[in-house]
């Protein structure tokens, strides 16, 4: 049995990577503490794969920070503001008779347009995605 955390297999070379990644990006340090850094660590030095329930649930948090704090800043948006940008302009395009704006919400590529849009908006024009002004 191999234990997994989303996408991630919680082998000795996954938790190498990660930890790579994040030394290279600065964030090792500066988003976990000395004990969850031991226990990354540890794992490391002593486990091949990660079989044990127990160490999974001790590591899952830890991991999840570090790929939180690994994700780029447009990334994160486009979850959030990306999405929701696109749903409500793929709506307002089925409104005016446009059939194939459903599809619109779905296309990646838009989302991350409207995002960088988004993100280069001066803050005075900037709405939130619930509509209103931001202050």
């Amino acid at each position: 049995m191999n234990v997994r955390l989303g996408g991630l297999s919680l082998c000795r070379s996954e938790l190498l990577n990660v930890k790579r990644r994040a030394l290279r990006r600065g964030i090792w340090f500066r988003v976990l503490s000395r004990v969850e850094r031991v226990q990354i660590d540890l794992t490391i030095r002593i486990v091949d794969r990660v079989r044990s329930s127990f160490l999974a649930r001790v590591l899952r948090p830890i991991l999840g920070k570090l790929l939180d704090a690994l994700e780029s800043p447009v990334k994160r948006l486009m979850k959030t503001v990306g999405k929701t940008l696109a749903r409500k302009i793929s709506e307002i395009g089925e409104k005016l008779g446009c059939k194939p704006a459903g599809e619109w919400a779905k296309d990646s590529g838009f989302i991350q347009f409207l995002t960088i849009m988004y993100m280069n908006t001066p803050g005075l024009y900037r709405t939130n995605y619930s509509g209103s002004l931001e202050e």
